[in-house]
């Protein structure tokens, strides 16, 4: 919830779906992966977590 309150992208992400129209309980669940997701992602390459990360693609 506090991902969804405070500005950032996630808020916006959030915002998004719900002027489409989707289940917030659904959106919020999206959410909590995101999150999930990117903390996953700071502990496996043991760096810590950059905004502007993008991938290299090989």
């Amino acid at each position: 919830m506090a991902a969804v309150k405070s500005k950032g992208e996630l808020q916006v992400y959030y915002q998004r779906k719900v002027a489409q129209g989707k289940n917030r309980m659904l959106i919020l669940n999206a959410v909590r992966n995101k999150l999930i997701h990117r903390v996953y992602a700071v502990v496996r390459r043991k760096e810590k977590y950059d905004k502007n990360y993008t991938p290299i693609l090989v």
